[in-house]
């Protein structure tokens, strides 16, 4: 979990629930963790395996779960080299849950039990955008509990005209800003001055870099912050056609009210983002080549139809000019999102089922 992590998981969260970074894996800082939390119950996700940690909750007789489990051709190959030390620390695990029959297949030849692996699909593309973040001091709208409600609240919220067209950029890079300029450019040689760019760095701390950019381009641009006044249910006029996403959790329900959707890391040698979270509201994806870290999404959404992969700035220009608003290749991509977002569900409640028979049966 990173800094922002927490940060948003503590809004998420009831105040009682503990939200900590992980202990450093060294034998006294795992110590004094185990000493302090006395867990009950350990979940590993993914392929987060501190060898350290694992040894320590093992012997110290701690249930151990690994959720949303994966395994790249590549690390694959690489735990090959030394099954033995691998097969140590999977051996520890009362359950493994993963993504693909692939994964199964990987996990077993280490050493895992077949009996002790679930395929579940990926809780990370089990979601449902809904509404954008209510403030916390406002209760929760009834009667609103929709994506297209969520749509029409950023649309009242950042002044969208029905004939704009909306580029939103999301977890961007360094390096990466300025790639997207000249796609900008292009977008707005064709929709003039309909054209509103939002642009979403992945780290907050980078907006002034993005911000130099803008101004070095001669681009006018407002921070998301700045339009909003007081309470998230009044707001001031948009005055340019350049929005910098400022807030922390946002993004993924931001992607209702856009038009076309680039996922960032992928335009440099970042390893990718999430491409399901647009897919998770219905809008096809475009990206990058540099999508290594999400090669399983990405083989979900371009074999589904539902995004496009280019190679470079000038294709991702060409690709996003090839699917005009309302052309059939356009809602036949939506539509396709649409499809595999439904594909995807069940994944977490699957998973959450696993974890709770371990509790059940250690109870």
């Amino acid at each position: 979990m990173t800094r922002q992590g927490r940060a948003v998981a503590r809004t998420l969260l009831p105040a009682q629930v503990r939200c900590e970074l992980a202990p450093l894996d060294v034998p006294q800082v795992v110590d004094r963790a185990l000493k302090i939390l006395q867990p009950d119950l350990y979940i590993c996700l993914e392929t987060e395996f501190w060898p350290v940690m694992l040894t320590k909750m093992r012997k110290a007789g701690v249930p151990m779960l690994l959720l949303n489990g994966r395994i790249s051709e590549q690390s694959f190959q690489q735990y090959l080299r030394i099954k033995g030390t691998v097969g140590a620390f999977l051996a520890g695990f009362l359950a493994v849950a993963v993504i693909r029959e692939q994964d199964k297949e990987r996990f077993h030849h280490l050493g895992v039990p077949a009996e002790r692996i679930q395929v579940c699909g990926n809780m990370k593309y089990d979601v449902k955008y809904d509404l954008m973040p209510q403030n916390p001091q406002e209760p929760q709208k009834s009667g609103t509990n929709s994506a297209e409600q969520g749509r029409k609240d950023y649309v009242r919220l950042l002044g969208i005209q029905p004939d704009d067209v909306v580029f939103i950029c999301g977890s961007t890079r360094t390096g990466e800003e300025k790639l997207l300029l000249s796609v900008f450019r292009r977008l707005q040689e064709k929709y003039s001055g309909r054209l509103l760019w939002i642009i979403a760095p992945r780290h907050l701390e980078r907006l002034p870099e993005v911000m130099a950019l803008l101004d070095q381009a001669g681009l006018g641009y407002q921070l998301f912050s700045q339009c909003t006044q007081g309470s998230r249910g009044s707001t001031k006029e948009r005055q340019e056609n350049i929005i910098l996403l400022d807030s922390i959790g946002e993004l993924a329900h931001l992607y209702a009210a856009g038009d076309y959707i680039f996922c960032g890391a992928s335009l440099v040698h970042k390893g990718g983002h999430n491409i399901m979270e647009p897919i998770a509201q219905g809008k096809p994806v475009f990206f990058g080549p540099f999508m290594q870290d999400f090669q399983d999404a990405v083989d979900l959404v371009l074999s589904g139809g539902a995004g496009i992969q280019a190679g470079s700035p000038d294709e991702l220009a060409d690709c996003l000019l090839e699917y005009p608003l309302g052309s059939p290749p356009y809602e036949q991509a939506c539509q396709a999102a649409v499809q595999l977002a439904q594909t995807q569900q069940g994944a977490a409640r699957r998973q959450a089922e696993m974890v709770l028979r371990v509790i059940k049966g250690q109870g």
